[in-house]
């Protein structure tokens, strides 16, 4: 009866086969004008002072409709980039595969697009593409409506003037968002082909919204996956890290899974979640890090790849270390193995390696709780980070409990609490001091030189 209602209040869905958009007022959709950043209202009043079209569009509008917080407000216009350069002193032009214009308003940076057109041999605009169909550069505009139907997901189509307090849709995204189907805009394997990456996001929204891929832009998914090996490690890195950032992780790599997208993009995801230890371990770290976004605490994307990868380190790391190899220079040597294995499917940043590397080196020297030891632990700069990933290792039953207990008491003891904590050291551990030799003692003569 709901699903009945919305389609007669907001018209059935035919994409593509509509160009007059359903113009929806502020009662229909219930947004209004304060619900956007001041930033973003005065970019808008701007362009459409100076007799520009200008909306909000994509996901700020379906968020907001979803009673979620925008991250970010987009606009998309009729001015060109170079029109929209000199309606603000403080902007800049970005961007090769598609020009944009990124405006400074006080802290804010808005981003402002032009409406792009269709590309293809019958508008007589020919994209840039690769043999497999990806668009490699289309700076090519158009008109709000051909805008529109080049948008991925109907959700992402959606216009809001705050100005006027209305919202333009072309191929009824907010019927669609309310019905809670994630619905493509045209051929699904079309689509697909012209920029893989919309796989991954069409798994990203629907978990991040509660939708259901519909079952035309599910399909096609699983048979071709293997497109997104022809992504850019940076680009993939980025969409990934949306991802595993969204709040929605767990759901995320379970759908990922299930439509078989997980194949050799994180860290052999698929070896992982095939381990008892290791998918409980990921799936830890995964909770923790939505329990913090739903709470609005910071997380590291260091950390998180660090737990994601932690596991293929291990199975790279033990058998150097039962063949007699020295434990530490064993334990660098994977870790590089490792992350230059990734960097040829994610272009994982330099910062953000070096934060992995540093959270791996601190697991062995969790075992060392004797002397003077756990005090330089103590000292390095990632021991937080640290800490919290031996914690999980723990819970998911890696590491035994008494190390974790340990550590978190020595943390919270005073100076005298923490030296009566330490450990005697182990048979072996302790090393006798070399005693310096010391000099000829000084008779007053040279010793080089013959009496």
């Amino acid at each position: 009866m709901i699903r009945k209602f919305i389609s007669r209040v907001f018209g059935r869905h035919h994409p593509g086969k509509h160009s007059e958009p359903a113009i929806l007022a502020a009662a229909q959709h219930g947004l209004q004008r304060e619900d956007i950043s001041r930033g973003c209202r005065r970019t808008i009043e701007t362009l459409q002072e100076n007799g520009y079209q200008a909306y909000i569009v994509g996901g700020a509008v379906r968020d907001l409709l979803a009673g979620l917080t925008p991250k970010d407000f987009d606009v998309a216009t009729n001015a060109t980039p170079e029109q929209v350069r000199h309606c603000f002193r403080r902007s800049r032009i970005i961007g090769r595969r598609f020009q944009i214009v990124h405006v400074s308003m006080g802290t804010e940076i808005i981003e402002v697009t032009t409406f792009r057109g269709h590309h293809g041999e019958e508008s007589g605009n020919k994209a840039l593409t690769d043999e497999q169909g990806r668009v490699l550069r289309d700076n090519v505009f158009g008109s709000q409506l051909e805008d529109a139907a080049r948008r991925d997901f109907t959700v992402n189509a959606l216009y809001y003037d705050p100005t006027s307090e209305t919202i333009v849709d072309y191929h009824h995204g907010v019927a669609d968002l309310r019905q809670k189907t994630l619905r493509m805009i045209g051929d699904p394997k079309t689509r697909y082909r012209e920029d893989p990456v919309r796989m991954l996001r069409a798994v990203r929204l629907a978990a991040k919204l509660s939708l259901s891929i519909d079952p035309e832009a599910r399909r096609p998914i699983r048979e071709m996956g293997s497109l997104i090996e022809n992504v850019p490690p940076s680009r993939l890195f980025d969409e990934m890290l949306k991802l595993l950032t969204s709040g929605h992780a767990v759901r995320c790599v379970r759908e990922l899974r299930e439509e078989g997208l997980h194949h050799g993009l994180l860290p052999l995801l698929d070896v992982i979640l095939d381990q008892s230890l290791g998918e409980r371990f990921v799936m830890l770290a995964l909770e923790s890090t939505d329990r913090r976004v739903r709470e609005g605490k910071p997380i590291s994307p260091g950390f998180l790849f660090a737990t994601l990868l932690w596991h293929e380190v291990l199975a790279k790391w033990e058998p150097l270390k039962a063949r007699g190899e020295p434990a530490i220079p064993s334990l660098f040597l994977t870790m590089d193995e490792v992350l230059d294995v990734q960097a040829e499917k994610l272009a994982i940043t330099r910062r953000i390696a070096g934060d992995i590397k540093e959270i791996w080196a601190l697991q062995p020297r969790f075992e060392q709780r004797s002397g003077k030891r756990p005090y330089g632990v103590l000292q390095q700069p990632r021991f937080k980070a640290g800490y919290d990933f031996l914690l999980l290792r723990v819970e998911s039953g890696e590491v035994d409990q008494a190390v974790g207990e340990w550590w978190t008491a020595f943390l919270a003891a005073s100076d005298e609490g923490r030296a009566a904590m330490l450990l005697p050291a182990a048979s072996g551990e302790t090393r006798k001091r070399r005693r310096r030799r010391r000099p000829p003692a000084d008779n007053g003569q040279d010793a080089t030189l013959p009496e």
